[in-house]
């Protein structure tokens, strides 16, 4: 019982990150401090999806979890070298 209450305190605290996070990305200043959100948030999404997993004892969700974070880090390199303008 205490541990799905841990969970819930834990998915609260991500929701509230995640929230953060899209503020800040709506709110930031110049483009390199949407990007740093952007990938913030991809990282919280990525945590909620293994915890989920663990929740719902559904393992496939930390394979799209897995696939979900190679696709938000290839995502920010895209992004910072268009930054950059490298691209």
């Amino acid at each position: 019982m205490e541990m799905n209450i841990v969970l819930y305190i834990a998915l609260g605290f991500i929701g509230l990150a995640l929230i953060l996070g899209i503020l800040r990305f709506i709110k930031g200043p110049t483009a390199a401090d949407r990007v740093v959100a952007l990938d913030t948030m991809s990282v919280i999404v990525t945590a909620t999806l293994a915890l989920l997993a663990y929740i719902f004892q559904r393992y496939i969700y930390v394979d799209v979890s897995l696939v979900y974070a190679i696709l938000g880090f290839i995502g920010v390199i895209v992004l910072a070298r268009y930054l950059e303008k490298a691209l």
